[in-house]
């Protein structure tokens, strides 16, 4: 039986060449490979909670965020969100264990107040020096309108391992799924819809 993420990345295999993208699909097929066993290893032991759907995703391809390949960069979309207009890469091995405990430095001022309207999931925790999330991906935009969580310190009406999604201007925090699997199976049931015709380079 195929995987959550042998199933997803089949599907968006799909997606592109409906978008008309197959020569962008099949380069990058040809150019990304995994993550190594070593980094996967280290991912494992620092964050002993990832999913094995991500592990599965960082087994196919080590991030798509500018992440190097050979003597190519690439910037490729990998995800989604339950905002169609919204696009976001994959981190790589290295960038999520570099940016463990970004969470609470980043969206300090967002939680305790700084900004006169920010809206918060109430399955979100509200104190942000206790924020536990791994950071898994940013949107197409360099992140500056989007980064995607899994959130291990939820709130009483949350769940461990909720997906959150951050939104900049309007601000918002939103809990997209109740799992990161649960994430996946949300962008199959969309059918790709981040994927178009007219947003793909």
């Amino acid at each position: 039986m195929n995987t959550i993420a042998e199933t997803y990345i089949s599907g968006l295999k799909k997606a592109y060449y409906n978008a008309k993208a197959k020569d962008i699909w099949d380069h990058f097929e040809n150019i990304k490979h995994g993550a190594s066993q070593e980094d996967l290893d280290q991912l494992k032991a620092d964050c002993s909670s990832i999913p094995k759907a991500l592990i599965d995703l960082l087994q196919y391809v080590d991030g798509t965020y500018w992440r190097t390949y050979g003597d190519e960069d690439i910037a490729f979309t990998l995800l989604g969100s339950d905002l169609s207009k919204c696009r976001y890469y994959l981190l790589s091995s290295q960038q999520i264990l570099k940016n463990q405990g970004d969470a609470p430095y980043n969206f300090q001022d967002y939680l305790y107040g700084e900004y006169d309207v920010v809206d918060i999931d109430e399955k979100i925790l509200k104190h942000a020096k206790d924020l536990n999330w791994l950071h898994f991906s940013d949107c197409t935009n360099n992140g500056g309108t989007s980064q995607l969580y899994i959130d291990y310190s939820p709130s009483e009406k949350g769940k461990i391992g909720q997906v959150v999604r951050f939104l900049h201007d309007p601000n918002e925090f939103e809990v997209i799924a109740d799992s990161f699997d649960d994430y996946l199976q949300m962008l199959i049931d969309y059918e790709f819809n981040f994927i178009r015709e007219d947003n793909l380079d």
